[in-house]
C-alpha cells in the first residue's frame, strides 16, 4: 500500500527539519561565530510573531549571516564577540569590510533581539532607574514607543530602529539601513551608541503574517519586550560609560 499524502507531507518535513538541523550545525562549526538558539520555542511569541517567521527569520536569514560572516573572517584574527569585531570594522582588511559590516551587523543584531523579546505576558517592568530614564527622556513609556515606533516606520527600505545608550550615556533613539548598528560608530551610523532595544523592520521579520502593514507589526511587538534583559543591558551600558 502507499502511503497517504498525509503521511508523504510529515516525512518531508521532518526531512526538511532534520536537514536544517544539519546545516546550522555546519554553519556553527565554519568559524568562530555561531548561531544562537532561540530562547523559547518558535510559537511562544504568537500571536504578535508568528511561527512560520521565527523559523525562518531565525533558522535561515540569521543563520545565513553566520555562515556568511565565517566565510569573510577565515584566516583572520579576530574577537570572538561579534559586538567588538563591528566596533572595530577599521581595524579589518578593507577587502573583507563590507562583507563584514553586513553579515558581522546582521548577526549582531539578531543575537540582540531574540533576547529582548519574551512571551506574551512574561516580559515584566523596566527596572526603576530605567523607567526613570524613559520617564525624563521621552515623557513615559508611551512615548517611547511613539518615538520608536516612527523610527521604525519611516524607515525607507530594510534596517532597524534603536533605543541606545548614546556617548554621554543619556537614551536616544535612531534607525540605520540595512543591518548596520549603532555599535559601528560615527563614521557608519547618524548616532552612535549602544543599543539596548533593537526592531527589526526588513520585510522577512514580518511580511508573512503583516504584509505591508509595518506600523501593525510595531504596534505588536511591544507586547513582547523582555523588560528585565533591556534592564540589564542599560545597567550595563551605564557602568561601562
Amino acid at each position: 500500500m502507499s502511503p497517504s499524502p498525509i503521511a508523504v507531507a510529515s516525512l518531508l518535513v521532518a526531512a526538511s527539519v532534520l536537514a536544517g538541523a544539519a546545516s546550522m550545525q555546519s554553519q556553527n562549526a565554519a568559524g568562530p561565530y555561531t548561531l544562537p538558539p532561540l530562547p523559547y520555542a518558535n510559537n511562544a511569541l504568537d500571536p504578535a510573531i508568528d511561527p512560520a517567521t521565527m523559523e525562518i527569520h531565525h533558522d535561515r536569514h540569521h543563520a545565513g549571516y553566520v555562515a556568511n560572516l565565517n566565510k569573510a573572517v577565515a584566516g583572520l584574527e579576530v574577537p570572538s564577540e561579534v559586538e567588538v569585531l563591528i566596533a572595530g570594522l577599521d581595524e579589518l582588511p578593507e577587502s573583507v569590510r563590507g562583507a563584514v559590516r553586513n553579515n558581522g551587523g546582521g548577526h549582531a543584531n539578531h543575537s540582540l533581539f531574540w533576547t529582548i523579546l519574551a512571551p506574551p505576558g512574561t516580559g515584566g517592568s523596566a527596572s526603576p532607574e530605567l523607567a526613570a530614564a524613559i520617564k525624563e527622556t521621552f515623557g513615559g513609556m508611551d512615548g517611547l514607543k511613539a518615538a520608536l515606533s516612527k523610527a521604525g516606520a519611516t524607515r525607507f527600505g530594510s534596517g532597524w530602529a534603536w533605543l541606545v545608550v548614546d556617548r554621554d550615556g543619556n537614551l536616544a533613539v535612531t534607525s540605520t539601513p540595512n543591518q548596520d548598528s549603532p555599535l559601528m560608530g560615527e563614521k557608519y551610523v547618524d548616532l552612535a551608541g549602544t543599543p539596548i532595544i533593537g526592531i527589526d523592520v526588513w520585510e522577512h521579520a514580518y511580511y508573512l503574517k503583516y504584509q505591508n502593514r509595518r506600523g501593525d507589526y510595531l504596534a505588536a511587538i511591544w507586547s513582547l519586550m523582555n523588560w528585565p534583559e533591556i534592564s540589564r543591558r542599560y545597567a550595563a551600558a551605564k557602568k561601562a560609560g
